[in-house]
């Protein structure tokens, strides 16, 4: 493993752009996505939870109630952010005004990482409510690569980037998923979020293993790894169409998956992600414990000393 390579692994090993060192990392345990609804439950019960993560597009404004939620949580636990809405693929150059928001919000918080979608939601003057493909060529990686490369100088720090759930590929694809993602990586010295429903989301959507997937996915760089529940449709043609609806428990399927995962790049921050129908705090805290179980059983030696003293 090369330097750059051990450093991702170990943030507080590494430099990040501009020779800025990289936050505390967030703890190799499972976390929630943190909701209003459950603002009061984990401020009173203080749950046994890892970390949260939290979308910056909603935090952006100056104060208020939002704000004094996440700083109360924030004194508790550790944050990550994961952004929805740099359009990090998109054809027009960067939102400078959303882009400055998001460093100011880097700045308050100081979240141990920060995450953003190998996708495209801006055309022109609008911005679609979706998180829609690219095409996988040289072209899009020079683009995508200027745009990672921009964020990070413009945060002073590192930023992972997650695969994507698709529905549909493009003819003028050239270059395989994993390698687009590996080449990115390289070039710019970004982490990966390796989302494990939107590889198993894509992979029956478009008929391949996703055990393969997993197998040539480029482990060393991932820092954070997803789980989210996902919702089966059937196509025109009555063929299975599954929608990353992030809006139910995490299937058998993606569990499995997070445990081949978990072998292959070591233990990794997990988190599970539910953004819809927001069940009562007890259900997620729920999957955010076997999350964490599955993390145990993985690697128990790195968990002996947690289990002890439990």
């Amino acid at each position: 493993m090369t330097a750059q390579a051990e450093a991702r692994r170990d943030p507080t090993r590494g430099v990040g752009p501009s020779g800025a060192r990289a936050e505390p990392p967030i703890p190799a345990s499972a976390g929630v996505g943190l909701k209003p609804a459950h603002y009061r439950d984990i401020l009173e019960a203080r749950p046994p939870v890892g970390w949260f993560e939290v979308h910056p597009e909603n935090y952006m404004g100056a104060g208020g109630p939002p704000h004094r939620y996440l700083e109360a949580v924030r004194e508790r636990y550790p944050l990550s952010l994961h952004g929805v809405g740099l359009s990090i693929g998109g054809a027009q150059p960067l939102d400078t005004a959303h882009l400055e928001r998001l460093a100011a919000l880097v700045r308050r918080y100081q979240p141990g990482l920060f995450s953003e979608h190998l996708a495209w939601s801006t055309h022109t003057t609008g911005f679609l409510n979706d998180l829609l493909p690219l095409p996988y060529n040289e072209s899009t990686l020079a683009h995508v690569a200027r745009h990672v490369s921009q964020v990070q100088e413009c945060l002073g720090r590192t930023m992972l980037l997650e695969n994507p759930a698709t529905y549909l590929r493009f003819q003028d694809s050239s270059i395989a998923e994993t390698e687009f993602l590996e080449e990115l990586a390289s070039r710019t010295g970004c982490g990966l979020l390796l989302d494990v429903n939107n590889a198993y989301v894509s992979a029956v959507n478009h008929g391949f293993d996703a055990a393969d997937y997993l197998d040539r996915f480029p482990m060393e760089f991932v820092q954070e790894i997803h789980v989210a529940g996902h919702v089966r449709r059937l196509d025109d043609l009555d063929q299975p169409l599954l929608i990353d609806s992030h809006d139910t428990p995490v299937p058998d399927p993606v569990w499995i998956l997070l445990e081949r995962a978990l072998k292959q790049c070591g233990p990794q921050p997990v988190l599970v992600e539910w953004d819809s129908d927001i069940p009562e705090w007890a259900v997620l805290m729920g999957q955010a414990e076997r999350a964490q179980h599955t993390l145990e059983r993985c690697h128990p030696a790195a968990y002996r000393h947690h289990a002890n003293a439990c």
